[in-house]
């Protein structure tokens, strides 16, 4: 039969069904499929050839620059067609040319090479990336699975775009305390850190904008990511408290525990000498993390204890295997002996829960007791901190019930970064609050929070009970061999039933140091390791 004739029987049956309606568009698939049912969709993982030709179609539209027809080789066309035109019309990149790795599975890595051009100048453009081919969930065809991150890395939200065009802000060298540039190829984790500061002091630090390929974010105020500069703008120089050396040795210490922070501070100034982070994410958790701190918070318990006449580092704090507050048990960490002729200091030093719990529910002590004590003297939880870059000021909210007892050793609704938990470390060691800032206020003029700071006697108690922790509690393993004036806290906080997160904060002479590794187990085991790396650069 000719083309002609199909033609012309399967207009017959479209005028059919057209006539019957529902019975002739019955009529219709039965003769288009010759066996009087649907079309049988395809299940399963995609073939080895389904992923090659699905591929190969969305890596052909995407070099000829068909953005819709590119899209429609995906599972999200509309996001997929946006990000795609953007790459060529906003992004100004043409020449492009994919080259395809061996899929390994249904994953297909792959180099990109292209030209990024705007006015009179271009610059190449290489880098990697891998997509993923899926089955359609209702056509059951083989679609690549959409994500931003197939148009490039760097694309990590849904909204992230490309832009080609003159820098939002103008370039600047960041420097440390002492003049050193800091770059984040030195300092990778510094990347995003230096990235907002450009944003938010390239006009005041006396540069003038060049043109950049930039990934411009959408999550949050996430600063532009600079993936190409085409022309050099002039950098302006932005001074910063870091100190190169400590940030080296933070930058090392965190890669060998995964999803880790680290913040060091200045006590005598609250300048923070580094800040470090190794996560999958990219973000800055050592400013930003909310989470339960653990037995770090009770610093801030027993400065609580003292203040309120409670409890004193040589009074009666025993140390029993169980605790319970209102209706809910508390327990130590498996392996700690109980001990009912224990002082606040032992309690302390040996990371004792429930010596902490049973002094909860003393005279004169209430639900708001812990809370007015972090914002009063340690600064904590009143979000007026400007360290000069996004931060977050710590939690303590006024709880009742079990969550009033569970506050106490950093559980319940207890919320701190390790910047924070620097800070109460700080303060401890001086007995005066000074908030921690990045970069000098008077660049922009930034009136730094203030808080009454600790009565002289508490921060003495404070530091003594630190420093046995370190010499002789359970601190004493990580900091040993560590010379000069130090002290210490190990915590760790569980979270939902996984492994906790490890917790550990210290000083040594001048500095103060405070980090968390998610699933990082004991305080000694992940956190502790990594502040005394730092300790031992800084101090």
């Amino acid at each position: 039969m000719g083309k002609g004739v199909k033609a012309a029987v399967v207009g017959g049956v479209f005028a059919a069904m057209v006539g019957g309606a529902g019975y002739g568009a019955y009529n219709l698939v039965s003769a288009l499929n010759g066996d009087g049912g649907a079309p049988e969709v395809k299940t399963g993982p995609p073939s080895a050839e389904e992923v090659a030709e699905a591929s190969g179609k969305f890596f052909s539209a995407w070099e000829k620059g068909r953005a819709a027809q590119a899209a429609a080789y995906t599972n999200f066309e509309a996001p997929a067609e946006k990000l795609l035109t953007a790459y060529g019309e906003e992004a100004h990149i043409t020449g492009v040319k994919i080259t395809p790795g061996a899929a390994k599975g249904t994953t297909v890595p792959f180099s990109v090479r292209a030209t990024v051009s705007y006015g009179k100048a271009s610059k190449p453009l290489v880098y990697k990336s891998e997509l993923k081919v899926v089955r359609g969930e209702t056509s059951g065809q083989a679609l690549v699975d959409w994500d931003p991150s197939v148009v490039h890395p760097a694309l990590k939200n849904d909204g992230d775009t490309l832009v080609t065009g003159e820098s939002a802000s103008p370039p600047i060298v960041a420097v440390d305390r002492d003049d050193r540039v800091l770059t984040k190829e030195k300092y990778p984790s510094l990347g995003p850190i230096l990235d907002t500061l450009r944003e938010r002091y390239g006009d005041r630090a006396g540069g003038t904008p060049g043109i950049e390929l930039v990934v411009r974010h959408t999550a949050g105020d996430a600063a532009d990511t600079s993936l190409v500069t085409l022309t050099e703008g002039k950098a302006g120089r932005l001074p910063t408290t870091l100190s190169a050396a400590v940030q080296a040795a933070a930058e090392k210490a965190v890669q060998s525990y995964d999803e880790s922070s680290v913040v060091a501070v200045k006590p005598s100034t609250g300048e923070v000498l580094a800040v470090a982070n190794n996560r999958a994410d990219g973000w800055n958790a050592a400013f930003e993390g909310r989470v339960a701190p653990g037995s770090t918070m009770k610093i801030v318990t027993a400065a609580m204890l003292i203040d309120n006449g409670v409890a004193s580092m040589n009074g009666p704090a025993p140390c029993p295997d169980t605790a319970t507050w209102q209706s809910q048990t508390f327990k130590n960490l498996p392996g700690l002996p109980a001990n009912e002729s224990a002082t606040l200091a032992d309690t302390f030093m040996r990371s004792c829960n429930t010596g902490f719990i049973k002094l909860v529910d003393e005279e004169p002590l209430t639900d708001a007791s812990l809370t007015a004590e972090a914002q009063e003297r340690f600064g904590l939880g009143r979000d007026d901190w400007k360290t000069g870059i996004t931060s977050f000021d710590g939690s303590v909210p006024p709880s009742a019930g079990p969550d009033r007892a569970a506050n106490a050793i950093g559980q319940g609704q207890v919320q701190m970064s390790p910047l924070n938990m620097a800070s109460v470390t700080a303060t401890a060691k001086t007995g005066a609050f000074r908030q921690p800032y990045l970069v000098p206020p008077g660049l922009d003029d930034r009136e730094l929070a203030t808080a009454k700071g600790l009565q002289p006697n508490t921060s003495y108690q404070l530091t003594q009970m630190m420093r046995l922790t370190a010499t002789q509690g359970t601190a004493r393993d990580v900091m040993a061999g560590l010379g000069g004036d130090i002290g210490a806290k190990t915590g760790s906080a569980e979270v939902d039933g996984q492994a906790a997160n490890s917790w550990f904060t210290g000083f040594r002479n001048d500095v103060a140091a405070a980090a968390m590794s998610e699933a990082g187990g004991r305080g000694s085991e992940a956190a502790g390791p990594i502040v005394r790396a730092v300790l031992a650069a800084g101090g």
